[in-house]
């Protein structure tokens, strides 16, 4: 108590003492040499023995997200704006097609592309997927791996065949998939809260928590995934393109995890992630122009050789692929701890 005293007076629930232990590096082995049974038992103690509280006080425990149906009708829509922002941007451009000029359209583009930015800015102050802590130097990474995802697999294509010797052909389809799972990314981010505060509040044991959490942490992605994919399908097809969004999707997996764990406080793995990203779709036309040079060649060979196996889109589907399963490695390791689940949540 004199160690952690500054903890349990702050703390508004033996649970809030119970993941400060843990943060601090308690596990249910110490908490046995105090003669507790674990971390849980432990911080009960504690809450009834801090002197700032009569030792007879009810223990209150912080209700998990209720369904508070205003808050979530608030940012369903502000998650939905996003997609509508593309939406109507990419419709306009296929009424007006040939109608235009093209100062015209780059104006309608750029006024769509702030709109949509706007719109995911507000989304993302409120609501599941709210970073307390802010998300750092994440939304820099994020606007190259989204350019990259527009234009990555022309520029590809263009350094593989000897280029680039002309203008990269856009391909928005990505762009306006990822901006409509926005509205899914939100509800599942939700239920992964709201199911994982109900495990803390019922388990009795930190490893009995993480147990709980490690599954529900994947079935939040699998989810996610599901709603993702014919999004993806879906604006391709719109937008007249015949290609198979994988990059698309491992590209929206990894902007997930990274959001979900910002919203719990831990905001550096996902960037970390991100620019690990950007660094592999950065490397790969660099080391093919590398490869041009006198004694070099060898750069190039994983290039060509990927692109061989798989297509210009096999470059961002590695770089954001790898990236996301060793994000999602390490948020089932960092989400399975109930300190990371005692930051506030909103939206519920």
């Amino acid at each position: 108590m004199h160690h952690h005293r500054d903890l349990c007076e702050r703390a508004v629930s033996p649970l809030e003492i119970a993941a400060g232990l843990e943060a601090h590096g308690l596990t249910d082995r110490t908490a046995a040499r105090y003669r507790h049974r674990d971390v849980f038992a432990l911080a009960e103690e504690l809450y009834a023995r801090t002197p700032a509280r009569p030792a007879g006080s009810a223990v209150a425990v912080p209700p998990p997200p209720g369904p508070d149906t205003e808050a979530r009708a608030g940012w369903t829509l502000l998650a939905l704006l996003p997609g509508a922002a593309c939406l109507a941007t990419a419709g306009l451009l296929l009424v007006t097609e040939g109608a235009l000029s093209g100062g015209a359209r780059a104006t309608v583009i750029v006024t769509g592309a702030l709109l949509a930015c706007l719109a995911l800015r507000f989304c993302l102050g409120r609501g599941p997927l709210r970073a307390p802590e802010g998300a750092g130097r994440a939304g820099m990474y994020a606007c190259w791996l989204l350019s990259f995802a527009v234009y990555g697999e022309e520029l590809i294509t263009q350094v593989v065949s000897g280029g680039p010797d002309g203008p990269w052909e856009a391909a928005p389809a990505p762009l306006l998939g990822l901006t409509a799972a926005v509205a899914p990314a939100a509800w599942c981010a939700h239920f992964f809260t709201v199911q994982a505060h109900r495990k803390l509040t019922g388990s009795r044991a930190l490893e009995e928590f993480g147990a709980g959490v490690r599954p529900l942490l994947l079935a939040a992605v699998v989810l996610f995934l599901c709603a993702l994919l014919p999004l993806l399908f879906l604006a391709d097809l719109g937008l007249g393109g015949t290609g198979t969004p994988v990059s698309a999707a491992a590209l929206g997996v990894l902007f997930f995890l990274a959001r979900l764990l910002a919203a719990h406080g831990l905001p550096e793995p996902g960037t970390v992630a991100l620019a690990a990203a950007c660094a592999v779709e950065a490397a790969a036309p660099a080391l093919v122009l590398a490869g041009r040079l006198p004694g070099l060649e060898p750069l190039a060979r994983p290039v060509h050789a990927l692109v061989a196996a798989g297509g210009p889109g096999s470059v961002p589907a590695l770089a954001c692929g790898a990236a996301a399963l060793g994000l999602l490695l390490h948020a089932s390791a960092a989400l399975s701890r109930a300190s990371a689940h005692t930051h506030p949540h909103t939206g519920a």
